[in-house]
């Protein structure tokens, strides 16, 4: 397929369960266990940019200068920001209030449904496009 979740610590769970929920939509989609943030395995994420045309980033953490940041600063390193779009998926920039994790995680989206919902509004989003397909190439 032409979708890679690229997850860290507490979120390869729910991108498995996502990943595997959009299967069942007919969009196959590539699950990575980043295992640690630094240093980045820069050997597979650049050969996931060649192949993939969506990367999505999914880290229990703030966005600015996080994980997906740093994915970014990789590609663009090696001159593959255009050539596959990274999507970034964690805490915006802003105050968390304090309460149940399940529900935190869920306002940000950091779920199951919450991944789901994102990449599969991607998906559809580069289907229109043209940028995106599952399948059959669109011209």
């Amino acid at each position: 397929g032409d979708v890679a979740i690229v997850a860290y610590g507490s979120m390869v769970h729910p991108s498995l369960k996502a990943a595997e929920r959009l299967a069942t939509e007919g969009i196959e989609t590539t699950v990575v266990n980043a295992r640690f943030v630094k240093p980045l395995d820069a050997g597979l994420l650049l050969a996931l940019a060649r192949t993939k045309r969506l990367i999505v980033t999914v880290e229990e953490a703030y966005l600015a200068g996080g994980f997906g940041s740093a994915i970014i600063e990789l590609l663009e390193e090696n001159g593959l920001q255009d050539k596959v779009r990274v999507v970034r998926m964690g805490i915006p920039d802003t105050l968390v209030t304090h309460g149940d994790a399940k529900l935190l995680l869920a306002k940000y989206g950091l779920d199951t449904d919450g991944i789901y919902t994102r990449v599969k509004a991607c998906v559809e989003q580069g289907r229109r496009e043209g940028t995106l397909f599952s399948g059959i190439r669109v011209s």
